[in-house]
């Protein structure tokens, strides 16, 4: 190569260099977030948007809550991201983009496919007995109290009241059920499991007795190995009731991949989708990003016992896919994207289409998912079945959960929308996530 040639070729190539350098340094904190676009190329209306962000900031003024956030993105790209109010009133701290929320129940979607990813490679079918897998649920009992007296339990993770105690005659005695729990039973909550905490019944109280199985000092293992000795709360199959039984499938998850839970969800979901902050344990580094979560009292919204994020500071041990995970909003963004691109986000493919078909599609048969009315179940997601008996704005076929903070997302494929609300009131005693939903659909034009 003659020599002015050679200096060009060197000369271009610092150029180039440089130039990639610059344009490295000048992108987002993570270059793979969703992307943003004007609201009006993907059919909503700014004006309408505008709507939205002034009925939280007045949620804020009557002290719904403390501070939130909100997106929305349409087409695969972000149309809305707006933050409210502070995420630390006491500390005062706005709230971020990059803020840190308890996602509780949120949780539940992502162990779901965490457990169907290890179904695609063959691993189980979901008609399988859980206690093939899980000896220590082997010959699970059912309550007579409950399985033959009337009790039940209204929710949707975020709102929930009970209804009877169930044949307090009977209490204490036990049979054999039909039939075993089997996975899929798990991922529909069917399994005749509970939570304790949202009843009074007689196995309700058991749970509560032996709440220690889930402390933040417990595992997996310890919790199954507890779970097991526990009577079941109505028959499998017969009842959709909330419970623990996604707690149950973290545990299959270790059996079934030979990782710890937390591993798993690490090197199979999070990294390949980028999920930078998303975690069982706030590291150190990120605590400052931590929202403060507020409880209702006589003077308003106050903050929680400090003990009520013990379960997430390092050195806790118990990894609960039910309501365990701290997320930001763009994290789930990008796990729900993925689910509505059917199993792929970026080149990195999670889950086929079809398996997300199933996964969305309504497994109940006649079930009901409490009182919710028009409302099915999936493999770890409500499903509305139809809008008009559901009776708000939104689109019949989406998917969506919430939790126990307030928070919530739905995943809208005939509209291509998605929605994510963020907020920390626990329990929340105004559903402001639910109006956040509803005035989204307002904001379709297109």
């Amino acid at each position: 190569m003659p020599n002015n040639k050679l200096k060009h070729y060197q000369s271009v190539s610092t150029f180039m260099l440089s130039a990639f350098v610059l344009f490295a340094l000048a992108l987002p904190a993570s270059a793979k977030d969703i992307p943003s676009r004007k609201p009006s190329r993907e059919g909503i209306s700014q004006e309408r948007l505008d709507r939205i962000t002034d009925q939280m900031n007045k949620a804020v003024e009557d002290g719904a809550m403390v501070g939130g956030l909100g997106l929305i993105a349409r087409n695969g790209k972000v149309v809305y991201r707006e933050t409210y109010g502070m995420s630390d009133r006491e500390s005062n701290k706005k709230m971020e983009d990059d803020t840190l929320f308890r996602i509780y129940s949120m949780s539940k979607p992502i162990t779901s496919v965490a457990l169907m990813m290890l179904y695609e490679e063959g691993k189980f079918f979901l008609k399988d007995p859980v206690a093939k897998y899980i000896p220590e649920l082997a010959n699970l009992q059912v309550a007579v109290s409950t399985a033959d007296g009337e009790t039940s339990i209204v929710s949707d993770g975020t709102i929930t009241k009970t209804i009877g105690e169930g044949d307090k005659s009977k209490e204490g005695q036990t049979r054999q059920p039909a039939r075993q729990p089997t996975i899929r039973d798990l991922m529909l909550h069917t399994s005749g499991m509970t939570y304790g905490f949202f009843g009074k019944t007689e196995v309700d109280k058991l749970y509560m007795k032996n709440a220690a199985m889930m402390a933040p000092n417990s595992d997996l293992k310890k919790f199954v190995s507890g779970l097991g000795k526990l009577p079941l709360q109505y028959e499998p199959g017969t009842k959709w009731h909330y419970s623990v039984s996604v707690d149950v499938q973290g545990r299959l998850v270790e059996v079934l991949s030979g990782m710890s839970f937390g591993e798993f969800l690490e090197k199979r979901i999070f990294q390949p989708l980028d999920m930078q902050d998303t975690f069982f344990r706030v590291p150190k580094n990120k605590l400052a990003r931590f929202a403060q979560m507020y409880s209702p009292s006589a003077k308003g919204l106050v903050p929680s016992p400090a003990q009520s994020s013990y379960s997430y500071m390092e050195g806790a041990t118990f990894e609960s896919g039910g309501g365990g995970l701290v997320s930001t909003a763009m994290d789930y963004l990008k796990f729900s994207q993925m689910m509505l691109n059917g199993g792929e986000l970026n080149g990195k493919r999670l889950l086929s289409p079809k398996t997300v078909e199933l996964m969305t599609s309504n497994h109940l048969a006649g079930l009901s998912v409490g009182d919710n009315k028009g409302v099915g179940f999936g493999l770890g997601f409500g499903i509305s079945l139809d809008q008009g008996t559901v009776g708000e704005a939104g689109s019949t076929g989406t998917y969506s959960w919430g939790g126990a903070a307030g928070t919530k997302f739905w995943i809208d494929p005939q509209e291509n929308l998605i929605g994510i609300f963020m907020v920390q009131n626990f329990p929340p005693v105004v559903d402001v996530g639910e109006k956040f939903k509803v005035m989204t659909y307002q904001t379709i034009v297109e």
